[in-house]
């Protein structure tokens, strides 16, 4: 097989093995025992009448948003989109709330987007969207009977330029702004084709979850890469998921699912609330990589997933740690063969960036290793190349690797344009710190998140890792952060903020006593004094459309008083500066 594109190797698909199922979307969101399907043949078909109708509003190289849930019409949208010559931009929904309708009109103009793709079903909503927002682009469904019987192309574009754009993959925002990565079509062959020898996958291979396909692990982690390996990819709507976490399950067992990829959360969030009842008769033994990745990989949640799913045939060694980021496609490291490795550290020392193995202490999770690319750790200070078993910052080069941000030639620079101190290539700097220690990448943090107390160096995750598992009555969303103190001229001195959704409904004097005990566990375990736990109800937390908990705009609500704590106390003695927010003091 050629590997000039993804669409030429869909269309030889097509051509080959007209009939093998090519993608497919559960038909109800309680139930994964029926799906709708698309054959090889049907998906190019209908990807060619998109393009079809695409060209007629587009000039070859204009951007398409394509917001669409997960589903065959997204799919004939994206691959109709590469057909027509265009660049698909996948987006979230406009959805019900403010701050999801700027996102979406951030990513309109920020890619000078001509059109704004939809289902029929979700294209009125689209419309008094841009409507509300005076958005430029022309909004338009794609699996209207007009377009599902009107003339297909007969001349897709199937041998682009390896740098030409083939889709603006717009990060979740964690830390910044969303900014547009473009992803050219030689990006999007090298990733796949990394993923697919990496992990095996050929003709008999099924891909499938929950992710949407606006994320990069869902769209360029999932659906892609089932394409180019002639498989099939099988997918549920997120909501689904959250609403019944067992249906993912289900799904995997129900469609022989080889590789299913998702957050930590939802592991977490599986071993928890998942009962007997729910997947009775439940199968998991063919289930051969469980993908953890796009978030902070705990332990705890691997080997909390593994016991409770042990009995329905899941095998430890499924359970398969990644690293990933937008800016390089989507897959930087996994470890697919074995059951995930597991260093004990001593925490002091971490904290200094000094790796030193220890019978106690934190427990990272091995990443694997990235062969399809050159992975450095450096001294982000002095970009100096550091040993293996020294912490510093994650730098990669490769073909998978993005040329920079849609547009945005200033982040570009900063992020894709950096040398080391004794190499002439340029490397992307991921802001990930982390270390290599016998072959496998190990994540230790992140530099924008990493919190610097008295001269230490910690980690949020740790600090909420350590809550939820010593206080049960917190829900699985919290975040910490450090805030400047009152008095404090020169904003050198720092306090730590601690705030966590809370579950059910408890008392005032319950929920005193939760912030009490909190703060004696992280002054016992870190050995660092708290200074203010906001708690709050469920839902409260800014988190990104993957799930991640957006800390610096957490941050900056706590600041402003936009966060509506059920309670929030502070320590009289080092009380933050600038809140609004009406607090006890302790």
């Amino acid at each position: 097989m050629a590997w000039e594109s993804l669409m030429s190797i869909v269309r030889g698909h097509a051509a080959r093995s007209p009939q093998a199922p090519a993608v497919g979307i559960l038909t109800q969101s309680d139930s994964a025992e029926s799906a709708d399907w698309w054959s090889y043949a049907e998906l190019d078909l209908e990807a060619r009448r998109v393009a079809g109708m695409l060209r007629r509003e587009c000039a070859p190289g204009d951007r398409v948003v394509l917001a669409y849930p997960s589903g065959l019409p997204f799919a004939a949208a994206f691959l109709g989109s590469l057909y027509a010559g265009l660049v698909a931009v996948p987006a979230p929904m406009p959805g019900r709330y403010a701050y999801q309708q700027r996102r979406l009109a951030g990513i309109v103009e920020d890619a000078g987007a001509a059109v704004v793709a939809t289902d029929s079903t979700n294209l009125p909503a689209v419309r008094d969207w841009a409507g509300a927002l005076a958005a430029p682009a022309i909004c338009l469904a794609t699996d209207t009977a007009e377009v599902r019987e009107g003339t297909p192309i007969d001349d897709p574009v199937e041998r682009p330029e390896p740098d030409q754009p083939a889709i603006l993959q717009y990060t979740s925002g964690s830390t910044g702004n969303p900014k547009g990565v473009v992803i050219t079509h030689g990006n999007l062959l090298h990733n796949g084709r990394a993923l697919i020898e990496v992990f095996g996958f050929g003709t008999d291979s099924t891909m499938g979850g929950w992710l949407p396909l606006f994320h990069d692990m869902g769209l360029l982690g999932m659906l892609t890469p089932a394409l180019l390996a002639g498989g099939r990819c099988i997918l549920a709507q997120p909501v689904d998921f959250l609403k019944r976490p067992y249906l993912w399950l289900r799904m995997v067992d129900r469609w022989d699912v080889d590789f299913s990829p998702a957050p930590n959360f939802a592991y977490q969030l599986c071993a928890r609330i998942v009962t007997d009842k729910q997947i009775a008769g439940l199968d998991l033994s063919r289930w051969r990589y469980a993908a953890n990745g796009s978030e902070p990989i705990h332990a705890a949640s691997l080997e909390a997933f593994a016991a409770r799913f042990a009995a329905f045939g899941l095998r430890p060694e499924a359970l398969t740690p990644c690293y990933g980021m937008a800016e390089a496609t989507v897959f930087v490291t996994g470890s697919p063969h074995g059951r995930p490795t597991v260093l004990t550290v001593d925490p002091d020392e971490l904290a200094a960036h000094r790796l030193r193995p220890a019978d106690q202490g934190r427990r990272l999770v091995g990443c694997g290793a990235g062969p399809h690319l050159a992975i450095r750790i450096v001294d982000p200070e002095s970009r100096a190349t550091l040993p293996d078993g020294e912490i510093g910052e994650i730098w990669m080069r490769g073909a998978s690797v993005s040329p920079g941000y849609w547009g945005n030639a200033a982040a570009t620079a900063a992020t894709f344009g950096n040398r080391t101190g004794d190499e002439p290539h340029h490397y992307l700097r991921s802001g990930d710190l982390g270390v290599l220690h016998e072959g496998h990448l190990y994540i230790t943090g992140r530099i924008k998140e990493t919190l610097i107390i008295n001269g230490r160096n910690l980690y949020p995750t740790d600090i909420e890792h350590e809550l939820r598992a010593h206080h049960p009555e917190l829900g699985d969303v919290g975040g910490v952060f450090t805030v400047p103190l009152a008095g404090d001229e020169h904003g050198d001195e720092q306090g730590l903020v601690l705030t966590h959704e809370v579950s059910g409904r408890p008392s005032a004097e319950h929920l005193a006593s939760i912030a009490s005990a909190m703060r004696h566990t992280v002054a016992r375990d870190f050995g660092v004094r708290v200074a203010a736990v906001a708690l709050l109800r469920r839902g409260s937390t800014p988190r990104t459309t993957s799930g991640k908990i957006q800390r610096t705009v957490l941050r900056q609500m706590y600041l402003d008083g936009g966060l509506q704590p059920l309670h929030h106390t502070v320590d009289s003695s080092q009380q933050p500066a600038q809140v609004v927010t009406p607090a006890t003091a302790f």
